[in-house]
């Protein structure tokens, strides 16, 4: 099993929730981070674990040049999960190009948690949402909705629904031969989140994603996972 960082770009993020790359601008202000898919490969599936912005290069997503970077095709991936639906992490999923929209990735199944759906399309005017991607989504003919609280994608992948960042926010694990990838997205978005007792006021209950931060560092210690973390600019795999 192998993690790869499909780094869109370092970016910072106003308060207004603009991404502004930071190569592109001399003003940096507002906090920084990376944005960064990740792709897992085991012997079964190339899966895309959340899928970026969707910010565009010569009209070409940067989450296929990030791919191509690794000789990779999107055609390649066979799932893509979710783990929010803020900007950031499903922008990338769509692409909207001379009035035509396509799926990104059109051999996957995509992974989404309904009541994080069900409670992003209530939250018009919230800048953290695109929702012209959220308009579109349902329509997908890969589209997957999950309604558990905890399960089983097959049977090297677990998700489960902690809340903390968002209300229905989810995170995956991925097993293979006695190795586990940890995926906490934004509940665990960088590695000094681990060594912070503090709860961060842009999440929806700061206080249970500090909990459950907690309790992953246990359980990462104690059965050696490897930890993936989406916004992190210098530590992306722990």
């Amino acid at each position: 099993m192998k993690a790869i960082v499909l780094k869109e770009g370092s970016y910072s993020v106003s308060k207004e929730k603009d991404f502004t790359l930071i190569n592109d601008t001399a003003d940096t202000a507002g906090i920084k981070i990376a944005v960064q898919p990740f792709l897992v490969i085991t012997r079964k599936d190339y899966i895309l674990l959340d899928v970026g912005l969707g910010f565009c290069r010569n009209k070409e997503p940067l989450i296929y040049q990030a791919l191509e970077r690794e000789n990779i095709l999107p055609e390649q991936i066979t799932k893509v999960l979710i783990s929010h639906l803020h900007k950031d992490h499903i922008g990338g999923i769509l692409n909207f190009q001379n009035g035509n929209i396509k799926c990104n990735f059109p051999n996957a199944e995509i992974f989404i948690q309904q009541r994080e759906l069900d409670f992003a399309v209530t939250q018009q005017g919230n800048p953290s949402y695109n929702f012209e991607v959220l308009d579109k989504l349902t329509a997908l003919p890969n589209l997957t909705i999950l309604n558990q609280e905890k399960g089983k994608i097959s049977d090297e992948i677990y998700f489960e629904v902690s809340g903390g960042h968002t209300p229905y926010h989810q995170e995956f694990w991925i097993e293979e031969d006695g190795q586990t990838i940890f995926y906490g997205a934004d509940n665990l978005p960088q590695y000094h989140y681990l060594q912070s007792h503090l709860a961060f006021k842009n999440d929806y209950d700061g206080k249970k994603a500090l909990h459950l931060r907690q309790k992953w560092k246990t359980e990462a210690e104690e059965n050696h996972w490897k930890m993936l973390f989406c916004h992190d600019m210098e530590t992306p795999i722990h």
